[in-house]
């Protein structure tokens, strides 16, 4: 058995109780890894290009207000 098919198979054997817990504690770990790769991809200038290009698009016009 995969580690991924334990985790299945134990967070089927969960109440109600510990899903919502799981749950909120899987929301935040899940925030927290996706804000880490995001700010290494910024540092490692990966969203550089992205960034130029919206610059240019809003320069020329190619950009609505929210």
């Amino acid at each position: 058995m995969t580690k991924v098919e334990n985790i299945v198979r134990q967070i089927n054997e969960l109440s109600a109780e510990e899903l919502a817990a799981f749950r909120d504690w899987f929301a935040k770990f899940d925030a927290e890894v996706w804000d880490r790769q995001f700010e290494a991809d910024v540092k490692a200038g990966k969203l550089d290009a992205l960034a130029e290009r919206a610059l240019r698009d809003h320069a020329a016009g190619r950009s609505t207000k929210l």
